[in-house]
């Protein structure tokens, strides 16, 4: 690094009613250093900074980062530059393939545009509180949505102090999320829904959305199935599949072995005969015998073979010209595949399995997202504790009419 002395003193003029100080600055772009001019308002006129003279200790304050000699001048770049240039190639080596697609889009679709011109030293926590709110303004989102936008701005700044190229507290923190709409109830699927989507399907399918249903196993995690993994008991999950990417689980628990209960392992079983009974390779296997997509699967098989006309009754798949196809709304509606993770969790515990087991089956690292996100409560739930309740509460009236001789209710 140039190490001449690079002190400078600034210009100071008025604009209006306001003290400016313009100064010069090497900063760092698409990877190339250059001179730029900046300008940046000291202090209103008013009557204790009437003249420039009672502003210069302000200047100096404001030009101490620029002539500090510890001051790379690459650390003095924008945003926009920083997340380009070194957060996203550092979260390709770093992150999972889906995680560092999922703030690729984040940053391009909500960030880029408003936020990249910023200089990154002198982002405050009222630039991104603003920032938040305008995101909230001017797009349909939720919470959620939110929520990782604020974190991946956090992550973003904490990087950057980690590489030098910021100083000071992280800025995010203490932003407070905007009012915005409260994120869609996700679904889960009944015993009954489950049942009715494996007998509509043809095979492999039939045999994947089984699968899904009575492992909890996570789309990803489908894909990667290896026939290596299976031996009759159990599945152990090794990888996960994400868009042809191979890649490690989620988090350590998620590598935690499967119990596969004898439905399924009838319906594995009899599928691997029709396969030529393999010992190696991937379970769910396209033509080429790579790992089956199951987005591919399900546009192309499983959402046709589950919208049924209510005239006639037949499939999407099937149906024919005679008249238009119109849906039948009480047939099962296809809901995702992780439906069937948060149907696994919701049937055990509608059957009384405890809050931990069902914690080990699912393989979260905290109790606390299996029984808040994945755990649904249904009508039919509620009623029977309602009127559990009420039972209690007649037997303790009941009790206390026998010591006291009142009415019962």
């Amino acid at each position: 690094m140039d190490t001449r002395d690079r002190k400078q003193t600034g210009h100071i003029y008025r604009r209006g009613n306001w003290w400016v100080l313009r100064y010069r600055v090497e900063v760092c772009e698409g990877g190339k250093l250059h001179v730029v001019q900046r300008a940046k308002r000291l202090a209103p006129v008013v009557a204790d900074h009437k003249t420039k003279a009672s502003v210069r200790h302000l200047a100096v304050v404001a030009l101490e980062p620029v002539n500090n000699e510890r001051l790379s001048a690459a650390a003095v770049t924008t945003l926009g530059d920083f997340v380009s240039r070194v957060y996203l190639p550092h979260a390709s080596d770093q992150k999972r393939a889906s995680t560092r697609n999922g703030y690729r889009n984040i940053w391009r679709r909500y960030l880029a545009a408003q936020c990249s011109p910023w200089w990154l030293r002198e982002v405050r926590t009222c630039d991104v509180q603003q920032l938040m709110q305008d995101i909230a303004d001017q797009h349909n989102i939720g919470r959620t949505t939110l929520r990782h936008i604020k974190a991946l701005l956090s992550g973003i700044f904490n990087h950057a102090k980690q590489q030098g190229y910021f100083d000071g507290a992280n800025p995010v923190h203490g932003v407070a999320i905007p009012k915005a709409r409260p994120a869609a109830e996700t679904y889960a699927y009944t015993l009954e829904e489950v049942t009715n989507i494996i007998a509509s399907l043809p095979q492999p399918a039939a045999t994947i959305a089984a699968t899904a249903a009575f492992t909890g196993l996570r789309r990803g995690e489908i894909e990667g199935l290896v026939w290596e993994n299976y031996d009759g008991k159990e599945l152990r999950v090794t990888r996960s599949v994400w868009y042809g990417v191979v890649d490690e689980p989620k988090t350590a628990k998620s590598k935690a072995p499967v119990p596969v209960i004898a439905p399924l392992r009838r319906m594995l079983d009899a599928y691997r005969k029709t396969c030529g009974s393999p010992m190696s390779g991937a379970m769910f296997a396209n033509s080429v015998g790579k790992p089956l997509c199951l987005n591919n699967l399900t546009n192309r098989c499983i959402q046709p073979r589950l919208e049924y006309c209510k005239h006639c009754g037949q499939s999407h798949a099937e149906h024919g010209n005679e008249h238009e196809f119109e849906r039948d709304e009480h047939r099962v509606v296809w809901r995702g595949w992780h439906a069937f993770r948060r149907g696994l969790a919701t049937n055990l515990y509608r059957i009384g399995v405890s809050d931990k087991v069902i914690q080990a089956i699912l393989r979260h690292a905290n109790l606390s997202t299996t029984m808040n996100v994945y755990v649904k409560t249904v009508d039919g739930d509620s009623v029977k504790a309602m009127k559990a309740l009420e039972n209690s509460v007649r037997l303790i009236v009941r009790q206390r009419s026998a010591r006291h001789g009142r009415r019962r209710l």
